[in-house]
């Protein structure tokens, strides 16, 4: 997990560093302390402090990011916020990455600390090769024929990219194709650096992956997996909505159920769980894996799995308020409505992502009590200055309160008629008392309203896990040999 902290045995010393970095004890025994410099979890502070990028609980003046360790084991969700991406005043790059297998939670580690300066570099390459021409006249043959190996690679990677036929490139502003083929590349080029990775092994594990680029009001959303993005905006009434800005990738959407089955590769539910499509071996019960994209999983690379995001674009009007990116393990028990309600409503900005991880864990508990609820990562960027959204939600709240108390006399008036309710009021259950309000938290308060109320969500069903069974490995050279034949 995290960062390989290598120390010389003989000296105490790291490669490279003084003798302040890392002490021994005052005593014979050589054992070793941490260094002052060192945090949980193995990663180095100098490493992990990088200005304007968040990949722990926290916030700032425009983002919320939270994160909570599931029942299964270790967390295997990592996020991430960067602002002044790429050196540019008002473009952030964020992402919510979802391990699974035995390595999942180093591979979505590994996801999100390369993924950026990737595209950063890509971006770069694409600007560079646009300002001199895609094909240098005074090239030599060599150069010209490792370029067309490169074009070969890239076309049979991006061949399964489902490109929007509806798509207006006139319409869509000059940024959009660079970048999107920058990601495209970087996510070729990360997928087979994991190949050749020398300590993570991934031949049965991963990662999915969610991104945006947000670039004034150009917004550019990557997904591989089942991992989402949703946008909360204003319609016109003023009322706040959710709308999905990506696809689950599942193994039952048909146009990856033809991928994979074309490629050999087989798709079918389990009876235990006939709404949880996976996708197997083509002679094996296994791995039984729950979405049809993702980074890493090379057991299944030759037979449909691919790790090419489904990039969108959208742009931005002063209406919309604020993204969610989250794991499934958020939306296997909220709906998009749910989790964009529970946002607005948060005590602050920066506890808004908990609010919404809280929320979830306590639907997890209510709605699966025998299962053990999935990891829960979200990431929230606010569109909206501070000030704006404050007043807005100030006068949102006025509305809903006095609501509120006109529906709660009329159903005193009205005996045992039963009064509809909108979904952007208080709940009865946290009207009743003011003292519970007091002790309730914001996510105790909605999971208790919820908790007699019929649910329904899209793909909403827990799984056993997102990898199901593993097969049996090949020894490591001739796993190591095989791999280096898919290259």
């Amino acid at each position: 997990m995290g960062l390989c902290y290598s120390v010389d045995r003989t000296t105490g010393k790291e490669p490279g560093e003084t003798s302040s970095t890392v002490e021994l004890a005052d005593d014979s025994s050589g054992r070793w302390r941490r260094p002052r410099d060192l945090k949980g979890g193995g990663e180095v502070e100098g490493v992990q402090e990088v200005s304007g990028r968040l990949i722990s609980n926290g916030s700032s003046e425009i983002a919320c990011l939270y994160t909570q360790q599931g029942k299964k084991g270790t967390n295997q969700d990592a996020m991430l916020v960067f602002e002044n991406f790429c050196s540019r005043d008002g473009t952030v790059f964020c992402g919510v990455f979802d391990g699974h297998g035995p390595f999942g939670h180093m591979v979505a580690k590994k996801v999100r600390d390369t993924l950026p300066s990737t595209l950063s570099t890509q971006l770069k390459l694409t600007s560079e090769s646009d300002q001199n021409g895609l094909v240098n006249e005074k090239g030599t043959e060599e150069d010209e024929e490792e370029a067309q190996r490169s074009e070969c690679v890239t076309t049979m990677d991006e061949q399964w990219c489902e490109l929007n036929p509806n798509e207006n490139i006139d319409a869509l502003p000059e940024m959009y194709l660079p970048l999107k083929h920058a990601l495209l590349k970087s996510c070729q080029q990360i997928d087979k650096d994991l190949k050749m990775h020398p300590t993570i092994d991934c031949f049965c594990s991963g990662t999915t992956s969610v991104t945006l680029i947000k670039q004034g009001e150009d917004l550019v959303v990557g997904n591989i997996g089942d991992s989402r993005a949703v946008l909360a905006t204003r319609d016109l009434d003023n009322a706040l909505v959710a709308v999905q800005l990506t696809i689950d990738l599942k193994p039952d959407l048909p146009s990856e159920s033809a991928r994979i089955q074309k490629c050999k590769g087989r798709v079918f539910a389990l009876q235990d769980e006939p709404e949880v499509a996976r996708v197997w071996l083509p002679n094996s019960d296994s791995p039984g894996l729950a979405m049809a994209r993702a980074f890493g999983d090379f057991c299944l690379k030759d037979y449909g799995l691919i790790s090419v995001p489904d990039i969108n674009y959208r742009r931005l009007t002063e209406r919309d308020q604020f993204i969610i990116l989250a794991s499934d393990g958020v939306w296997d028990v909220l709906s998009n409505k749910e989790a964009v309600d529970i946002i607005a409503s948060a005590p602050s900005r920066s506890t808004a992502a908990r609010a919404l991880v809280d929320t979830a864990v306590r639907s997890w508990r209510i709605k699966y009590p025998t299962s053990k609820n999935d990891d829960c990562t979200v990431v929230c960027l606010f569109l909206q200055d501070s000030s704006v959204s404050n007043v807005v939600k100030d006068s949102h709240k006025e509305e809903e309160s006095i609501e509120s108390v006109s529906i709660s006399n009329k159903v005193e008036e009205e005996e045992g008629e039963i009064v509809p309710v909108k979904e952007e009021s208080i709940p009865k259950s946290c009207r009743t008392e003011s003292k519970m309000m007091t002790t309730m938290t914001l996510a105790e308060c909605i999971s208790v309203a919820q908790d007699d109320e019929e649910w329904s969500a899209l793909e909403g069903l827990t799984r056993v896990n997102s990898l199901l069974s593993i097969p049996r490995f090949l020894s490591g050279e001739l796993r190591s040999s095989s791999w280096r034949k898919w290259l």
